[in-house]
């Protein structure tokens, strides 16, 4: 039994990866992630349970994980490799490879304790693909500190291992996940909450982890009341979160309360968030007038159009600028939620066809 303030990192975990697969490991910050990599890794034995791995495993669970620090990113090709049990000419043979695909070009004369984040990184993350290529493949949001080019590199490098071999990949990046996952398994309090190769279905499990929370601020001149959003297409509202199909219509209600004396000249800034409150679509401020009129109060119905979003969690972000002397004199965040259904792909916009699109065969017959 457990102690006191004792608890499972990782409780009944249990799953089963082959060669082409991708498994997404998602979930909150202490969910277990790096936990049940560490076991698979060794670094940890499992109290309960067994873990059964055929193949040759690497990766990396940490940044520059396995360095001496002292020692230069060339010393420490060569220690890395020994460790693992190749020879000096193997680890020889693709010691150039290595070095290049890190980019971190004479840097690898100097102690690694004078290397970035990144190029701990890119070193590391050169080994495991170039010399090791293990059968079995451990990320753990590595590439949450590298360049956009080098993550391409790693993304694409990934994906030719991931031919032949098992990946296990822990990201907080809904895109990388959608990229090129075949797997996913939602890790919450250390149990699995969904485990599913519907990617789209386990991102909206992990979307569903976070609360929404809304964030007023500015001068308070103005109070944003009785918001919400209205579609012909609605699946359901629960819990006042609107689900809505993918291409949907929609319109977007609100009144503003003014809390001053006089009336305020002012400008509408609307925009959708999507679940990390990054800007996806903003609307022009010209396109929004008020519908009903009060002495202190304006009530607005503005339509959206058809929101060609992709599937998941979005909010809304208004902001009341005052035109006289542009301070904001009311900014609201995390407001209206709702979800969009339909099939995940790649990218945060995605444009829906009214007709699809058509096919032509050219037949030709070579003499």
């Amino acid at each position: 039994s457990l102690r006191p303030d004792e608890f499972w990192a990782v409780e009944d975990v249990s799953f089963e990866l082959r060669r082409g697969q991708c498994l997404g490991l998602i979930g909150k910050n202490g969910a277990g992630k790096t936990t049940i990599l560490k076991m698979l890794t060794g670094l940890i034995k499992p109290d309960h349970g067994s873990i059964s791995l055929k193949g040759r495993i690497g990766g990396l669970i940490a940044r520059g994980a396995g360095f001496n620090p002292l020692l230069t990113g060339h010393e420490n090709i060569f220690i890395n490799g020994s460790i693992l049990g190749f020879s000096q000419k193997e680890i020889r043979e693709k010691y150039d490879s290595i070095v290049e695909f890190a980019e971190i070009g004479d840097f690898v004369h100097a102690p690694v304790q004078s290397y970035s984040s990144g190029m701990s990184v890119r070193l590391g993350f050169a080994i495991a693909v170039k010399l090791i290529k293990p059968v079995i493949l451990r990320l753990d949001e590595i590439l949450a500190v590298g360049d956009m080019g080098f993550t391409i590199k790693c993304l694409n490098a990934v994906r030719e291992l991931a031919q032949n071999s098992a990946v296990i990949f822990v990201s907080h990046n809904m895109q990388f996940i959608s990229s090129f996952c075949t797997d996913v398994m939602v890790l919450q309090n250390g149990r699995i909450q969904t485990l599913t190769s519907d990617i789209a279905t386990g991102i909206n499990a992990y979307m569903k982890c976070f609360a929404s929370e809304t964030k007023i601020s500015g001068t308070g001149e103005v109070v944003i009341e009785n918001i919400y959003l209205q579609s012909a297409n609605k699946i359901k509202n629960n819990e006042s979160v609107l689900e809505i199909s993918q291409g949907s219509k929609a319109t977007l209600q609100f009144e503003l309360a003014f809390k001053t004396s006089e009336f305020i000249q002012h400008s509408i800034y609307i925009q959708i968030d999507d679940q990390t409150t990054t800007p996806i679509i903003s609307y022009p401020q010209t396109s929004i007038r008020p519908t009903v009129i009060t002495s202190s109060r304006l009530t607005y119905k503005v339509p959206l159009g058809i929101i060609d979003l992709n599937a998941g969690y979005y909010t809304f972000s208004l902001n009341i600028i005052s035109e006289n002397d542009r301070r904001s004199l009311c900014l609201t965040q995390g407001v209206a939620p709702f979800k969009i259904l339909g099939k995940l792909s790649w990218g945060k916009v995605v444009r829906i066809l009214d007709e699809m699109p058509m096919v032509i065969q050219n037949n030709t017959q070579g003499h």
